[in-house]
């Protein structure tokens, strides 16, 4: 196995597995002093949503309206 010139490395298929590391899963790495890097699933909390993102996923999906997007565009024209 390889370090990238990015310093990217590839988690075998099998390791991945076995440790149950999915995609988007937070890894830490720890360097031990002695030559070992270790590789630990991240004990950190996943990053609060913003006001923002939680408004957009409250309403995501909420419209009940259905308009064509010429009738959309009428209404922010104001015509």
């Amino acid at each position: 196995m390889r370090i990238t010139s990015r310093g990217q490395v590839t988690i075998p298929a099998r390791i991945r597995e076995q440790a149950g590391l999915l995609p988007n899963t937070e890894v830490e790495f720890v360097y031990d002093g002695r030559g070992e890097v270790r590789l630990f699933r991240s004990r950190r909390r996943a990053r609060k949503k913003s006001r923002g993102e939680a408004l957009v996923e409250h309403m995501r999906g909420k419209g009940d309206i259905r308009m064509t997007t010429e009738e959309i565009m009428a209404l922010t024209r104001g015509v």
